[in-house]
């Protein structure tokens, strides 16, 4: 089974849910937000997909689920669990990994491009990729790489995009999940209205123009990892 972990109603698994809803791969949710609780065993498990959401990592009084979340997420560390973090899920990750999360230069709000590393190259979860991606950003910290981290994109504003922690764990800060019905939630409840709007409208208007484009970028990473995935359980069969 598969698990995704939601920190916020809004912030869904978008085309990840779409991508391994036509696959045989279990699929479940758990929403720290509505108070459900993550597993108390890892046992079953075979992937986890933690998600984003407005808060920080390091605002553990206000929301307790992230300090569980820390002991999970590093348990699944140690048992090599594949794992994808995706923008504070990335930040989780890392932090997970005994990595500093702090605030960014400034806030990375929008499309941009980040760069494929020279070690992406020989890496499963970016096979067949070009070596720079567009993305879409929406966040205001950022991650110091993790001792046992490889980074494998890397951007102008915040350097570290995404990295591997050990053998099977993925960080991603920008968000792979993203359509253009996810952006106009995210707009109208991030951003007050007529804030920016020129922006908004720039933002928007790329979310419609290339979302054949993300999607496929999307599907293409989510194979990835579920080749990832695959491999893994292989690993644990042999052992």
């Amino acid at each position: 089974m598969i698990l995704v972990i939601k920190h916020i109603e809004i912030e869904g698994p978008g085309s990840i849910a779409e991508f391994f809803r036509h696959t045989a791969w279990d699929f479940s949710t758990v929403e720290l937000s509505k108070g459900q609780k993550l597993p108390g065993y890892l046992d079953g498990l075979e992937a986890i997909i933690s998600l984003g959401g407005p808060m920080n990592v390091y605002e553990e009084e206000k929301h307790p689920f992230l300090k569980e979340e820390d002991s999970f997420l590093k348990e699944a560390l140690r048992q090599e669990i594949p794992v994808l973090g995706i923008c504070l899920g990335a930040q989780l990750l890392a932090k997970a990994a005994s990595a500093r999360v702090n605030k960014a230069p400034q806030k990375e709000i929008g499309w941009s491009t980040v760069t494929l590393t020279e070690e992406a190259d020989c890496d499963p979860f970016f096979a067949h990729l070009p070596r720079q991606l567009r993305v879409f950003q929406w966040h205001e910290d950022t991650f110091d790489l993790p001792h046992s981290g490889v980074l494998l994109a890397a951007g102008e504003v915040c350097a570290n995009q995404a990295f591997r922690c050990g053998r099977n764990a993925y960080g991603l800060q920008f968000h792979l999940e993203i359509n253009p019905q996810m952006l106009q939630s995210w707009v109208k409840e991030y951003m007050p209205q007529g804030q920016d709007e020129v922006r908004v409208n720039d933002m928007l208007a790329e979310a419609g123009r290339r979302e054949g484009e993300f999607s496929r970028q999307a599907n293409l990473i989510c194979l990835n990892f579920s080749r990832v995935i695959k491999d893994a359980r292989g690993v644990k069969t042999r052992a």
